[in-house]
């Protein structure tokens, strides 16, 4: 080191002619024994007294493990310097193609700390370093050479690290992999050009800006028109994959049917006539719907019958959900109901008492009341097309817009029928010779005196429920009949089926609570014996 006595010289010497060939092979084990001499304190005194710039001269207080452990790592760094007055100075660190040495002497932090004042360029380049950039070289701040290029140094260089070095002239960090910045914009780093910094990530690479450039100006519109083409996709085919909010309400396209029926496939057709397949589809959010496909010429008021008919919204209404009006497929989607239709119902082989059979007629009423604020719609009472839920709650399910035919008269007419027939449960167009006409004359030839050879016998009517009946029956006939000048409204209708359905429910509270107090008498008796 510089301007050390002639003892601490010796010292060094003769150290250093101990340990040098154990340095090459175990440095940092050799330097966790050595311990420094007696009078090693006496001899930094001196150094200091005589040369204050020293470094460890302006530590407090001096580690004198840490300095003497800096002083082996010099003596050393002077042998493979070659320098004959290495003892005294040495002006450059030259570590190049000493791959194994050099991740080693950058650990000894202690050495960097103490760097001799005498050290005037460091050259680390071509050592194939993996790892952050090493600061701790930094401390030498009296280089005015640093080389270490043509490694594989990586992360972001410590800028201000660098600002000490006032009397750096050369630098070289080419050809490493630092992070991505614009470096030549920091005061500092204004003192070097640009061949200092080549392939280092710290300039920006004309080539690579020009790639990067073509890629975001090709890329960019291509993102574009894919992300159009995503959107109309879904816009035009599967609008069920938007958001709520942006669905065409209402509107459903071949895509969104064929996937719901999975391809229109033949476990998913549940009806078929000439017109007319009726698929049963899972939507995407899992409702089940009902899907109308109607083939061959459809009539071109569909979709302003179905703009209508979405709107409608009773619990003894079928749900019209939407429509497909394309060029290929024309449908009306609906909700779909568990349970059978009334037709059915009435040709099963179980008990349908009088109660379920006025619970279904009121529903009916009730809906065609709703139907009254809508003028502009008809709608079809048959067997067939009246569906019962589960809880057998009726349901409209045929409509037709603007129907010349459905007169209020027309319309109860057609109830006036469907009530014979589900009191009666004979079907008028295929049991009679003259259809309705036939099926109304049968009745009145036994009404009202013989109607226990017309009326169904599966009711199982009582007494007071015969003549609750028998009223419908009654009821039935005007509404079918032609001649009469005073037609039946339908609120004279309601009125009456209410009240007979009131008198029903009262009437099957009353048998339930005779049954329940003829249980507990009998209970009684039993206990008593």
């Amino acid at each position: 080191m510089a301007s050390l006595s002639t003892t601490f010289i010796l010292l060094l010497v003769t150290v250093s002619a101990s340990v040098s060939a154990a340095l090459s092979a175990s440095v940092i084990e050799d330097l966790k024994s050595l311990k420094p001499p007696h009078d090693f304190n006496t001899t930094i005194l001196k150094n200091c007294q005589h040369n204050p710039s020293l470094r460890y001269c302006s530590s407090s207080p001096m580690d004198l493990d840490e300095i003497f452990k800096s002083t082996i790592v010099a003596s050393h760094l002077c042998n493979e310097s070659k320098n004959p007055n290495c003892v005294e100075s040495f002006p450059k660190i030259d570590l190049q193609n000493d791959p194994k040495m050099v991740p080693l002497y950058l650990s000894f932090n202690f050495f960097w700390k103490y760097c001799p004042l005498s050290i005037l360029a460091i050259d680390l380049s071509n050592n194939s370093l993996r790892s952050n950039f090493p600061v701790d070289v930094l401390q030498c701040t009296q280089i005015q050479a640093l080389d270490m290029s043509h490694n594989n140094l990586f992360g972001d260089v410590p800028i201000e690290s660098f600002s000490p070095l006032t009397n750096l002239t050369l630098l070289n960090l080419s050809y490493n992999h630092f992070s991505e910045s614009k470096i030549s914009d920091i005061p500092f780093f204004k003192r070097f050009n640009s061949s200092s910094f080549l392939h280092s990530g710290l300039l920006l690479d004309g080539k690579k800006f020009r790639i990067k450039a073509v890629l975001l100006l090709v890329g960019f519109p291509i993102f574009v028109i894919l992300m159009v083409c995503c959107l109309g996709w879904l816009c035009f085919r599967r609008p069920d994959f938007l958001p709520r909010m942006l669905r065409p309400k209402n509107r459903f396209t071949p895509a969104m049917l064929k996937a719901a029926t999975n391809g229109f496939s033949k476990k998913s057709l549940m009806g078929k006539s000439e017109s007319v397949d009726i698929y049963l589809g899972t939507l995407r959010d899992g409702a089940d719907v009902r899907i109308e496909i109607y083939r061959g010429e459809r009539h071109p008021t569909l979709i302003d019958e179905c703009k209508i008919l979405v709107q409608l919204c009773h619990k003894n209404l079928v749900n019209v959900l939407g429509w497909c009006n394309n060029r290929r497929l024309k449908a009306i989607v609906t909700e779909w109901m568990e349970g059978e239709n009334l037709e059915m119902w009435l040709m099963g082989s179980n008990i349908t008492p009088w109660s379920h059979r006025l619970r279904i007629l009121m529903g009916v009423v009730e809906g065609m009341c709703y139907l009254e604020e809508w003028p502009e719609v008809g709608y079809d009472l048959r067997t067939s097309s009246i569906l019962l839920s589960n809880n057998l709650e009726a349901r409209i399910s045929r409509f037709k817009i603007r129907d010349q035919s459905s007169s209020r008269n027309r319309k109860m007419y057609k109830f006036g029928v469907l009530l014979l027939e589900m009191l009666v449960n004979r079907r008028p167009e295929e049991e009679f010779e003259r259809g309705e006409a036939g099926f109304i004359e049968y009745i009145r030839m036994h009404y009202p005196g013989n109607l226990q050879k017309v009326i169904d016998q599966k009711m199982e009517l009582t007494q007071n429920t015969f003549d609750q009946a028998k009223q419908a029956i009654g009821l039935g006939l005007m509404c079918t009949d032609a001649s009469s000048n005073q037609q039946v409204s339908l609120g004279q209708v309601f009125d009456i089926m209410s009240r007979a359905y009131q008198s029903c429910r009262v009437l099957a509270s009353h048998n339930h609570e005779r049954l329940h107090s003829e249980r507990g008498k009998g209970h009684r008796r039993m206990q008593s014996r």
